[in-house]
Protein backbone atom coordinates (compact mmCIF):
# COMPACT_ATOMS: atom_id res chain seq x y z
CA UNK A 1 0.00 0.00 0.00
CA UNK A 2 2.56 2.29 0.89
CA UNK A 3 4.69 1.31 -2.48
CA UNK A 4 1.43 2.21 -4.78
CA UNK A 5 0.81 5.26 -2.77
CA UNK A 6 4.60 6.48 -3.46
CA UNK A 7 4.03 5.72 -7.04
CA UNK A 8 1.53 8.00 -6.95
CA UNK A 9 2.29 10.65 -5.41
CA UNK A 10 5.73 10.53 -7.80
CA UNK A 11 3.97 10.49 -10.83
CA UNK A 12 1.43 13.02 -9.72
CA UNK A 13 4.51 15.47 -8.99
CA UNK A 14 5.89 14.80 -12.67
CA UNK A 15 2.53 15.45 -14.41
CA UNK A 16 2.26 19.10 -12.94
CA UNK A 17 5.97 19.63 -14.22
CA UNK A 18 5.52 20.13 -17.98
CA UNK A 19 2.43 23.11 -16.43
CA UNK A 20 5.45 24.09 -14.82
CA UNK A 21 7.61 24.71 -17.33
CA UNK A 22 4.77 26.35 -19.65
CA UNK A 23 4.29 28.84 -17.10
CA UNK A 24 8.08 29.98 -17.23
CA UNK A 25 7.66 30.41 -21.13
CA UNK A 26 4.50 32.15 -20.58
CA UNK A 27 6.16 34.66 -18.86
CA UNK A 28 8.82 35.29 -20.95
CA UNK A 29 6.34 35.88 -23.53
CA UNK A 30 4.73 38.45 -21.08
CA UNK A 31 7.70 40.31 -20.95
CA UNK A 32 8.40 40.83 -24.90
CA UNK A 33 7.57 44.36 -24.30
CA UNK A 34 11.00 45.00 -22.39
CA UNK A 35 13.08 43.18 -24.55
CA UNK A 36 16.38 45.04 -26.42
CA UNK A 37 15.94 45.62 -30.18
CA UNK A 38 18.63 45.31 -32.51
CA UNK A 39 17.94 48.31 -34.59
CA UNK A 40 17.40 50.19 -30.81
CA UNK A 41 21.55 49.41 -30.40
CA UNK A 42 22.57 49.97 -33.46
CA UNK A 43 20.84 53.62 -33.64
CA UNK A 44 22.50 54.20 -30.16
CA UNK A 45 25.88 53.07 -31.24
CA UNK A 46 25.52 55.35 -34.30
CA UNK A 47 24.84 58.15 -31.98
CA UNK A 48 27.25 57.47 -28.89
CA UNK A 49 29.74 55.01 -30.42
CA UNK A 50 33.37 57.33 -29.80
CA UNK A 51 35.57 54.86 -32.22
CA UNK A 52 33.25 56.17 -35.04
CA UNK A 53 33.76 59.74 -33.51
CA UNK A 54 37.21 59.78 -34.01
CA UNK A 55 36.75 58.58 -37.76
CA UNK A 56 34.09 60.89 -38.37
CA UNK A 57 36.39 63.60 -36.74
CA UNK A 58 39.30 63.01 -39.34
CA UNK A 59 37.03 63.37 -42.39
CA UNK A 60 36.29 66.75 -40.86
CA UNK A 61 39.71 67.72 -40.64
CA UNK A 62 40.43 66.28 -44.28
CA UNK A 63 37.93 68.48 -45.67
CA UNK A 64 39.63 71.49 -44.13
CA UNK A 65 42.54 71.11 -46.08
CA UNK A 66 40.57 70.97 -49.71
CA UNK A 67 40.25 74.76 -50.09
CA UNK A 68 43.87 75.67 -49.37
CA UNK A 69 45.25 72.33 -51.60
CA UNK A 70 44.35 74.61 -54.82
CA UNK A 71 46.12 77.76 -53.63
CA UNK A 72 50.13 78.84 -54.62
CA UNK A 73 52.28 79.54 -52.29
CA UNK A 74 52.21 82.45 -50.17
CA UNK A 75 53.96 85.68 -51.29
CA UNK A 76 57.43 86.67 -49.67
CA UNK A 77 57.39 89.95 -48.51
CA UNK A 78 60.86 91.72 -47.76
CA UNK A 79 61.80 94.96 -45.87
CA UNK A 80 65.30 96.28 -45.54
CA UNK A 81 67.96 98.98 -46.57
CA UNK A 82 70.32 98.42 -49.64
CA UNK A 83 74.02 99.71 -50.57
CA UNK A 84 74.36 101.08 -47.22
CA UNK A 85 78.03 103.37 -46.44
CA UNK A 86 80.41 101.24 -44.60
CA UNK A 87 81.22 100.94 -42.10
CA UNK A 88 78.92 103.61 -40.01
CA UNK A 89 75.65 101.92 -42.84
CA UNK A 90 74.30 105.40 -43.74
CA UNK A 91 72.30 105.86 -46.67
CA UNK A 92 74.13 108.82 -48.39
CA UNK A 93 75.72 106.86 -51.57
CA UNK A 94 73.97 107.45 -55.10
CA UNK A 95 72.23 104.37 -55.37
CA UNK A 96 71.47 103.56 -51.54
CA UNK A 97 67.91 102.57 -50.78
CA UNK A 98 65.94 103.15 -47.76
CA UNK A 99 63.56 101.10 -47.01
CA UNK A 100 63.99 99.09 -49.66
CA UNK A 101 60.15 96.89 -49.99
CA UNK A 102 60.16 93.47 -52.36
CA UNK A 103 57.13 91.07 -52.71
CA UNK A 104 57.64 88.12 -54.73
CA UNK A 105 54.78 85.72 -55.90
CA UNK A 106 55.58 82.46 -56.89
CA UNK A 107 52.94 80.24 -59.36
CA UNK A 108 53.17 76.64 -59.80
CA UNK A 109 53.76 75.67 -63.40
CA UNK A 110 49.74 74.96 -64.84
CA UNK A 111 48.10 71.56 -63.72
CA UNK A 112 50.00 71.66 -60.80
CA UNK A 113 46.86 73.23 -58.39
CA UNK A 114 44.67 71.71 -59.99
CA UNK A 115 46.09 67.87 -59.21
CA UNK A 116 46.82 68.85 -55.56
CA UNK A 117 43.14 69.73 -55.31
CA UNK A 118 42.01 66.63 -56.47
CA UNK A 119 44.78 64.87 -54.44
CA UNK A 120 43.24 66.59 -51.24
CA UNK A 121 39.90 65.70 -52.22
CA UNK A 122 40.60 62.05 -52.94
CA UNK A 123 42.51 62.00 -49.20
CA UNK A 124 38.88 63.12 -47.85
CA UNK A 125 36.97 60.70 -50.07
CA UNK A 126 39.40 57.83 -49.04
CA UNK A 127 39.12 58.87 -45.05
CA UNK A 128 35.55 58.92 -45.17
CA UNK A 129 35.57 55.55 -46.69
CA UNK A 130 37.36 54.21 -43.75
CA UNK A 131 34.52 55.98 -41.61
CA UNK A 132 32.08 54.17 -43.15
CA UNK A 133 34.08 51.39 -42.53
CA UNK A 134 34.62 51.95 -39.23
CA UNK A 135 30.98 52.04 -38.80
CA UNK A 136 30.44 48.66 -40.69
CA UNK A 137 32.59 47.17 -37.63
CA UNK A 138 30.84 48.82 -34.80
CA UNK A 139 27.86 47.49 -36.21
CA UNK A 140 29.16 44.33 -36.68
CA UNK A 141 30.58 44.15 -33.03
CA UNK A 142 27.54 45.61 -31.59
CA UNK A 143 25.22 42.54 -33.27
CA UNK A 144 27.73 40.28 -32.44
CA UNK A 145 27.64 41.12 -28.61
CA UNK A 146 23.82 41.79 -28.90
CA UNK A 147 23.21 38.30 -30.09
CA UNK A 148 25.78 37.16 -27.41
CA UNK A 149 23.93 38.54 -24.88
CA UNK A 150 20.65 36.93 -26.40
CA UNK A 151 22.29 33.51 -26.59
CA UNK A 152 23.31 33.99 -22.84
CA UNK A 153 19.79 34.98 -21.91
CA UNK A 154 17.93 32.47 -23.89
CA UNK A 155 19.91 29.24 -22.65
CA UNK A 156 19.14 30.88 -18.67
CA UNK A 157 16.30 30.65 -19.67
CA UNK A 158 16.16 26.32 -20.35
CA UNK A 159 18.90 26.24 -17.96
CA UNK A 160 16.47 28.11 -15.30
CA UNK A 161 13.51 25.37 -16.01
CA UNK A 162 15.75 22.69 -16.41
CA UNK A 163 16.91 23.61 -12.92
CA UNK A 164 13.03 23.56 -11.50
CA UNK A 165 12.92 19.96 -13.02
CA UNK A 166 15.91 19.02 -11.28
CA UNK A 167 14.27 20.27 -8.14
CA UNK A 168 11.40 18.39 -8.78
CA UNK A 169 12.85 15.02 -9.52
CA UNK A 170 15.16 15.54 -6.68
CA UNK A 171 11.75 15.95 -4.70
CA UNK A 172 10.19 12.62 -5.85
CA UNK A 173 13.88 10.62 -5.42
CA UNK A 174 13.37 11.72 -1.74
CA UNK A 175 10.09 11.25 -1.40
CA UNK A 176 9.93 7.25 -2.98
CA UNK A 177 13.54 6.79 -1.08
CA UNK A 178 11.92 7.86 1.75
CA UNK A 179 8.87 5.10 1.77
CA UNK A 180 11.61 2.68 0.45
CA UNK A 181 10.46 2.38 -2.85
CA UNK A 182 13.35 4.42 -4.71
CA UNK A 183 17.34 3.87 -4.60
CA UNK A 184 19.78 6.26 -2.35
CA UNK A 185 21.94 6.28 -5.90
CA UNK A 186 18.54 8.26 -7.56
CA UNK A 187 18.44 10.68 -4.86
CA UNK A 188 22.50 11.14 -4.86
CA UNK A 189 22.16 11.40 -9.06
CA UNK A 190 19.43 13.95 -9.04
CA UNK A 191 21.74 16.23 -6.48
CA UNK A 192 25.11 16.10 -8.29
CA UNK A 193 22.25 17.11 -11.15
CA UNK A 194 21.05 19.84 -9.11
CA UNK A 195 24.44 21.06 -8.30
CA UNK A 196 25.97 21.18 -11.86
CA UNK A 197 23.34 22.73 -13.13
CA UNK A 198 23.69 25.53 -10.63
CA UNK A 199 27.60 25.37 -11.67
CA UNK A 200 26.21 26.09 -15.44
CA UNK A 201 24.00 29.00 -14.65
CA UNK A 202 26.68 30.83 -12.77
CA UNK A 203 28.92 30.08 -15.40
CA UNK A 204 26.35 31.81 -18.39
CA UNK A 205 25.66 34.53 -15.89
CA UNK A 206 29.22 35.40 -15.81
CA UNK A 207 29.52 34.77 -19.53
CA UNK A 208 26.44 37.24 -20.16
CA UNK A 209 28.35 39.81 -18.08
CA UNK A 210 30.54 40.21 -20.46
CA UNK A 211 28.65 40.46 -23.21
CA UNK A 212 26.66 42.66 -21.48
CA UNK A 213 29.75 45.06 -20.72
CA UNK A 214 31.15 44.69 -24.24
CA UNK A 215 27.87 46.00 -25.76
CA UNK A 216 28.05 48.50 -23.10
CA UNK A 217 31.22 49.46 -24.27
CA UNK A 218 30.17 50.07 -27.75
CA UNK A 219 27.74 52.08 -27.07
CA UNK A 220 29.73 54.48 -24.53
CA UNK A 221 27.82 53.48 -21.33
CA UNK A 222 29.15 51.90 -18.06
CA UNK A 223 30.26 48.69 -18.36
CA UNK A 224 27.46 47.96 -15.07
CA UNK A 225 24.57 49.54 -16.94
CA UNK A 226 21.48 47.06 -16.88
CA UNK A 227 21.01 45.54 -20.28
CA UNK A 228 17.12 44.03 -21.21
CA UNK A 229 16.90 40.97 -22.89
CA UNK A 230 17.36 40.89 -26.63
CA UNK A 231 14.53 39.82 -28.90
CA UNK A 232 15.63 38.22 -31.50
CA UNK A 233 15.09 40.63 -34.81
CA UNK A 234 14.02 39.24 -38.49
CA UNK A 235 16.44 36.94 -39.82
CA UNK A 236 16.04 35.81 -43.36
CA UNK A 237 16.06 32.42 -44.44
CA UNK A 238 17.65 32.91 -47.51
CA UNK A 239 20.37 35.59 -48.72
CA UNK A 240 20.48 36.93 -52.28
CA UNK A 241 23.11 34.40 -54.73
CA UNK A 242 27.09 34.90 -54.46
CA UNK A 243 27.04 37.02 -57.83
CA UNK A 244 24.70 39.60 -56.77
CA UNK A 245 26.87 39.88 -53.45
CA UNK A 246 30.00 40.44 -55.41
CA UNK A 247 28.13 43.45 -57.08
CA UNK A 248 27.12 44.86 -54.64
CA UNK A 249 30.57 44.58 -52.45
CA UNK A 250 31.96 46.51 -55.51
CA UNK A 251 29.46 49.29 -55.25
CA UNK A 252 28.70 49.84 -51.25
CA UNK A 253 31.95 48.40 -49.82
CA UNK A 254 33.57 51.18 -47.90
CA UNK A 255 36.85 49.05 -48.00
CA UNK A 256 36.66 48.39 -51.71
CA UNK A 257 35.68 52.29 -52.15
CA UNK A 258 38.70 53.41 -50.38
CA UNK A 259 41.07 51.08 -52.18
CA UNK A 260 39.90 51.68 -55.46
CA UNK A 261 40.22 55.59 -54.86
CA UNK A 262 44.03 55.49 -53.79
CA UNK A 263 44.57 53.76 -56.43
CA UNK A 264 42.89 57.16 -58.13
CA UNK A 265 44.74 58.76 -55.95
CA UNK A 266 48.02 57.24 -56.80
CA UNK A 267 47.39 58.12 -60.30
CA UNK A 268 47.45 61.80 -59.44
CA UNK A 269 50.28 62.00 -57.63
CA UNK A 270 52.18 60.49 -60.19
CA UNK A 271 50.64 63.17 -62.65
CA UNK A 272 52.20 65.58 -60.21
CA UNK A 273 55.59 63.64 -59.88
CA UNK A 274 55.41 64.18 -63.76
CA UNK A 275 54.78 67.99 -63.58
CA UNK A 276 57.41 68.50 -60.38
CA UNK A 277 60.38 68.82 -63.18
CA UNK A 278 58.66 71.85 -64.86
CA UNK A 279 59.92 74.83 -63.45
CA UNK A 280 57.47 77.42 -61.29
CA UNK A 281 57.21 81.44 -62.51
CA UNK A 282 57.94 83.99 -59.99
CA UNK A 283 57.24 87.38 -60.05
CA UNK A 284 57.95 90.14 -57.90
CA UNK A 285 57.73 93.92 -57.26
CA UNK A 286 60.17 96.20 -55.67
CA UNK A 287 59.88 99.52 -54.25
CA UNK A 288 62.78 101.97 -52.67
CA UNK A 289 63.68 105.33 -51.60
CA UNK A 290 66.76 107.38 -50.42
CA UNK A 291 66.98 111.40 -49.72
CA UNK A 292 68.74 113.40 -52.01
CA UNK A 293 69.79 117.01 -50.87
CA UNK A 294 65.98 116.98 -49.14
CA UNK A 295 64.27 115.59 -51.62
CA UNK A 296 62.99 112.10 -51.44
CA UNK A 297 64.26 110.08 -54.61
CA UNK A 298 61.33 106.75 -55.27
CA UNK A 299 62.44 103.52 -57.22
CA UNK A 300 60.42 100.48 -58.67
CA UNK A 301 61.43 97.36 -60.45
CA UNK A 302 60.19 94.56 -61.53
CA UNK A 303 61.11 91.02 -62.09
CA UNK A 304 60.46 87.67 -63.55
CA UNK A 305 62.09 84.04 -62.66
CA UNK A 306 61.62 80.62 -62.23
CA UNK A 307 63.41 77.97 -60.50
CA UNK A 308 65.81 75.78 -62.15
CA UNK A 309 65.53 71.68 -61.49
CA UNK A 310 69.10 71.06 -61.52
CA UNK A 311 68.76 68.04 -59.24
CA UNK A 312 66.16 66.56 -61.32
CA UNK A 313 67.94 63.31 -61.60
CA UNK A 314 67.75 63.07 -58.08
CA UNK A 315 64.87 64.77 -57.05
CA UNK A 316 62.06 65.02 -59.70
CA UNK A 317 62.18 61.89 -61.63
CA UNK A 318 62.84 60.29 -58.20
CA UNK A 319 59.66 61.44 -57.41
CA UNK A 320 58.29 60.25 -60.38
CA UNK A 321 59.69 56.82 -59.82
CA UNK A 322 58.31 56.46 -56.06
CA UNK A 323 54.71 57.37 -57.43
CA UNK A 324 55.01 54.24 -59.86
CA UNK A 325 55.75 52.01 -56.80
CA UNK A 326 53.03 53.58 -55.09
CA UNK A 327 50.36 53.06 -57.85
CA UNK A 328 51.48 49.43 -58.17
CA UNK A 329 51.56 49.18 -54.34
CA UNK A 330 47.62 50.77 -54.31
CA UNK A 331 46.84 48.38 -57.12
CA UNK A 332 47.91 45.10 -55.55
CA UNK A 333 46.13 46.26 -52.37
CA UNK A 334 42.65 46.57 -54.25
CA UNK A 335 42.96 43.27 -55.94
CA UNK A 336 43.66 41.80 -52.76
CA UNK A 337 41.23 43.63 -51.23
CA UNK A 338 38.61 42.25 -53.75
CA UNK A 339 39.83 39.14 -53.37
CA UNK A 340 39.24 38.78 -49.19
CA UNK A 341 36.25 39.97 -49.93
CA UNK A 342 34.94 37.71 -52.59
CA UNK A 343 36.29 34.83 -50.31
CA UNK A 344 34.92 36.21 -47.40
CA UNK A 345 31.41 36.33 -49.24
CA UNK A 346 32.22 32.53 -50.39
CA UNK A 347 32.93 31.76 -46.41
CA UNK A 348 29.48 33.90 -44.95
CA UNK A 349 27.51 31.70 -47.33
CA UNK A 350 28.66 28.48 -46.39
CA UNK A 351 28.54 29.43 -42.91
CA UNK A 352 24.89 30.25 -43.38
CA UNK A 353 24.26 27.47 -45.13
CA UNK A 354 24.90 25.33 -42.15
CA UNK A 355 23.35 27.69 -40.04
CA UNK A 356 19.86 27.46 -41.69
CA UNK A 357 20.11 23.72 -42.34
CA UNK A 358 21.10 22.96 -38.20
CA UNK A 359 18.63 25.27 -37.04
CA UNK A 360 15.87 23.21 -39.67
CA UNK A 361 17.13 20.26 -38.05
CA UNK A 362 16.74 20.96 -34.56
CA UNK A 363 13.27 22.88 -35.22
CA UNK A 364 11.80 19.75 -36.77
CA UNK A 365 13.60 16.82 -35.83
CA UNK A 366 16.00 17.07 -32.89
CA UNK A 367 13.88 18.91 -30.60
CA UNK A 368 10.50 17.21 -31.27
CA UNK A 369 12.27 14.19 -30.84
CA UNK A 370 13.66 15.01 -27.53
CA UNK A 371 10.45 16.44 -26.25
CA UNK A 372 8.70 12.62 -27.86
CA UNK A 373 11.58 10.99 -25.85
CA UNK A 374 10.74 12.60 -22.38
CA UNK A 375 7.40 12.03 -23.00
CA UNK A 376 8.18 8.67 -23.70
CA UNK A 377 10.02 7.60 -20.81
CA UNK A 378 7.74 9.69 -18.21
CA UNK A 379 5.13 7.36 -19.57
CA UNK A 380 7.17 4.12 -19.33
CA UNK A 381 8.47 5.32 -15.63
CA UNK A 382 4.85 5.93 -14.95
CA UNK A 383 4.44 1.67 -15.64
CA UNK A 384 7.98 1.11 -14.20
CA UNK A 385 9.50 0.02 -17.27
CA UNK A 386 12.13 2.85 -17.23
CA UNK A 387 13.80 3.79 -14.08
CA UNK A 388 14.27 6.92 -12.40
CA UNK A 389 17.77 7.57 -13.80
CA UNK A 390 16.18 7.11 -17.33
CA UNK A 391 14.04 10.14 -16.75
CA UNK A 392 16.16 12.53 -15.64
CA UNK A 393 18.46 11.63 -18.60
CA UNK A 394 15.83 12.41 -21.07
CA UNK A 395 14.79 15.65 -19.76
CA UNK A 396 18.47 16.83 -19.31
CA UNK A 397 19.52 15.91 -22.84
CA UNK A 398 16.44 18.22 -23.87
CA UNK A 399 17.15 21.00 -22.17
CA UNK A 400 20.87 20.58 -24.36
CA UNK A 401 19.70 20.59 -27.34
CA UNK A 402 17.58 23.36 -26.43
CA UNK A 403 20.36 25.25 -25.58
CA UNK A 404 22.50 24.00 -28.41
CA UNK A 405 19.13 25.60 -30.72
CA UNK A 406 19.34 29.19 -29.21
CA UNK A 407 23.09 29.23 -30.31
CA UNK A 408 22.81 28.39 -33.58
CA UNK A 409 20.16 31.01 -33.77
CA UNK A 410 22.79 33.62 -32.02
CA UNK A 411 25.63 32.39 -34.93
CA UNK A 412 23.45 32.76 -37.47
CA UNK A 413 22.07 36.31 -36.62
CA UNK A 414 25.76 37.21 -36.14
CA UNK A 415 26.79 35.53 -39.17
CA UNK A 416 23.72 37.94 -41.03
CA UNK A 417 25.57 41.14 -39.84
CA UNK A 418 29.00 39.59 -40.60
CA UNK A 419 27.75 39.31 -44.35
CA UNK A 420 26.14 42.53 -44.12
CA UNK A 421 29.46 44.51 -43.59
CA UNK A 422 30.80 42.25 -46.11
CA UNK A 423 28.87 43.97 -48.84
CA UNK A 424 28.27 47.16 -47.60
CA UNK A 425 24.66 47.07 -46.82
CA UNK A 426 21.82 45.57 -45.16
CA UNK A 427 20.48 42.38 -46.46
CA UNK A 428 17.15 42.97 -48.08
CA UNK A 429 13.75 41.55 -45.88
CA UNK A 430 13.27 37.77 -47.10
CA UNK A 431 9.85 36.23 -47.46
CA UNK A 432 10.70 33.63 -45.31
CA UNK A 433 12.22 34.51 -42.21
CA UNK A 434 13.85 32.93 -39.04
CA UNK A 435 11.79 32.42 -36.17
CA UNK A 436 12.78 30.83 -32.15
CA UNK A 437 10.38 28.31 -31.05
CA UNK A 438 9.90 29.19 -27.49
Amino acid sequence: MNSHFSRSFAIMLLLALPLTARNAHGQTDASVDKELTLDAVITLARERNQRLASAEAVVDAKKQLEPSAGLPPDPMFQIGARNLRLPDLTADMPNSMAPSLQVVQTFPFPGKLSLGKRIARQSTSISSADADETWWEVRTAVAAAFFEVYGADRQLEVMRITLRLLHDFEAVARAMYGTGTGRQSDVLRANVEVSRMDTEIARMKAMRIGAAARLNALLDLPAATAVLSPQLPQLPQEVPDRDTLRDWAETSRPLIHGARTEVERARSRYDLARKQVWPDLAIGVHYGQRDVDDDTRRMASFLVGFNLPVFAGSRQLRMRDEAVALERVAEATLDETRAWVDARIEQLLADLDQGRTLIDLYRKEILPAAEANVESAFSLYRIGDVDFLTLVDAQTTKNRFEQEYYQLLARYGTDVAKLEMTVGRELPIAPALLAEVR
